[in-house]
Parts: C-alpha cells; sequence; structure tokens
C-alpha cells in the first residue's frame, strides 16, 4: 500500500501502533514506580525518565543505584542491556541514510523496540521509489518518514505519560510495599492485554473468586486451586463457544440454501402451471 501524502503516511502508522499504547503505558506506569521505590526522588526519575527512556535498562540500573554502585557500572549495565538499540539502528540507517545527522538522532532517541518492528513489517526492504507525478502515491524519503514519526510518536508519548503517572503515583505508596508493588502492576499489565475473548474473562473471574475464597487454605494451596479451576472454566467455555459458533454456522448455511431454493420452487411452479395452460 503506497500514501497518498505525508498525513496519510502519519495517519496509517498511528493507526498500526494505537493498539501497543496501552501496554506501553502500563508498563511505563511500573518502571515509574518502580522509580521511586527504589530511592529516586520524584525529580531525578522525572529526569531519568525524559532523557533514558528505555525501561529495561532503567529497571536494570535501579538495584545498582539502590545499592550506590559505581557510575561507571551503573553505565555499563544500562549500556549492555540497550546494545539492541545497535541492531535497530543498523536496520533503520538506509531507510534514512540520506536525512541529516541532527534528524537521524532525534529518530534515534524516539524509536523503540514495537516502533521499529511496525515498520519493518510495513518496509522489509531500504529502497526509496522517486514521487513521477502528483497523481500517482508511491512510498517516498517523507513518506516513510511521517510514517515512523506516526508510530514513534505516540509510542514515546504514552510511555513518559504512563511513567509520570507511576511516579506520582510511588510518590504516595507506602515505602513499606516496596518494589513487590511494581512487581504485581508488573504482572497486571502482562495479564490484561491477555484478556481479550470471553473464555479469558470468564477464566479470570472464576478464578479471582476461588482465589478470594480459599485465602485462608494453609501452603497458599487457595492460589493453585484458583488457578486450576480458572484454567478449566476457560477451557470449558472456549469449547462452549465454539460449539455454539459452529450450530449458528450450520443455521446461517441452511437459511442461505432454503433462500436459494424457494426462489427456484416458485419458478418452476410458474413454469408448470403454464405448460397445463
Amino acid at each position: 500500500m503506497s500514501f497518498q501524502s505525508k498525513q496519510h503516511a502519519f495517519r496509517e502508522g498511528l493507526k498500526i501502533g494505537v493498539p501497543s499504547l496501552f501496554g506501553i503505558g502500563a508498563w511505563g506506569l511500573v518502571v515509574g514506580v518502580a522509580m521511586i521505590k527504589a530511592g529516586l526522588t520524584v525529580p531525578q526519575a522525572i529526569g531519568m525518565t525524559l532523557l533514558v527512556f528505555a525501561g529495561s535498562a532503567q529497571l536494570a540500573s535501579l538495584p545498582l543505584i539502590a545499592v550506590h554502585a559505581p557510575i561507571w557500572v551503573i553505565f555499563a549495565t544500562a549500556l549492555v542491556v540497550n546494545l539492541r538499540f545497535v541492531i535497530f539502528s543498523a536496520i533503520l540507517a538506509p531507510h534514512f541514510s540520506r536525512l541529516p545527522l541532527r534528524v537521524r538522532a532525534y529518530l534515534g532517541y524516539f524509536s523503540g523496540d514495537v516502533s521499529v518492528a511496525f515498520f519493518m513489517l510495513r518496509f522489509p526492504h531500504s529502497d526509496v521509489q522517486e514521487e513521477v507525478s502528483s497523481e500517482q502515491s508511491v512510498v517516498t524519503l517523507e513518506n516513510k518518514l511521517a510514517y515512523l514519526k506516526g508510530l514513534i510518536m505516540p509510542n514515546w508519548s504514552a510511555w513518559q505519560i504512563g511513567s509520570l503517572i507511576g511516579i506520582l503515583l510511588g510518590s504516595q505508596v507506602p515505602m513499606s510495599w516496596g518494589l513487590g508493588f511494581a512487581g504485581t502492576l508488573a504482572i497486571l499489565c502482562i495479564m490484561l492485554p491477555l484478556v481479550m475473548n470471553k473464555a479469558a474473562l470468564a477464566g479470570v473471574v472464576v478464578a479471582s473468586v476461588v482465589a478470594l475464597v480459599s485465602v485462608n487454605f494453609p501452603y497458599k494451596l487457595g492460589l493453585l486451586i484458583a488457578v486450576i479451576v480458572g484454567m478449566i472454566t476457560a477451557m470449558v467455555v472456549e469449547e462452549w463457544l465454539e460449539t455454539m459458533h459452529k450450530i449458528d454456522a450450520k443455521t446461517d448455511t441452511k437459511t442461505e440454501i432454503q433462500t436459494e431454493i424457494q426462489p427456484k420452487t416458485a419458478a418452476q411452479s410458474v413454469a408448470t402451471n403454464e405448460e397445463k395452460r
């Protein structure tokens, strides 16, 4: 698919990236809380999220900051964790090699894992066509750049908004909760996007109820029972939904066949009557 304009390319990039924004924002929230729980002040945490913009590197460096590790150890750890961005840069470089260095520099800052992945799905090759007429829609360098901006700008905004909320939320959470609170949020961020259908939702609801009812069971057996019951519920509901879907499909097929037969039967009746006359 080609783009009719830079605005069209930006909108297409935005449309592709929107489904991932909730997860990115939620992950930013977790990192924001973790920074505060690790002992950073609110200004320090805000500065880190704006300058670093790399959740894995931030989480890797927080324990080192908390124990007052040497600065070179912290930087080396963040560098190793973020080596994948060297690969991302190598992937994007052929697409934007004609752009000025300052433009490529800010593209490198704003680009993230998900954005690069979506961009490469759309543009697996780096060749750029020249625009030969105003009526012909082709992929130009400007359109590629607009498409990438449609991916990276909302991605960056979602991360920063989530991270800032996490920083402010973390500053209000009691210190006794520690990093365990951030871990709970991380599990929720992983789980919520998976509850995308009725079967999964039913399993989660049943497991939650069972976990609450069996909270006082010894050895935390209530959690194990809740997981097993939730999984069984999800499988049963999914099987039931598939059966109902098949029944509906057969019913629709029969209805279509009857709809096709009725006009033919009526036409045959008319033809028979005419022959009798």
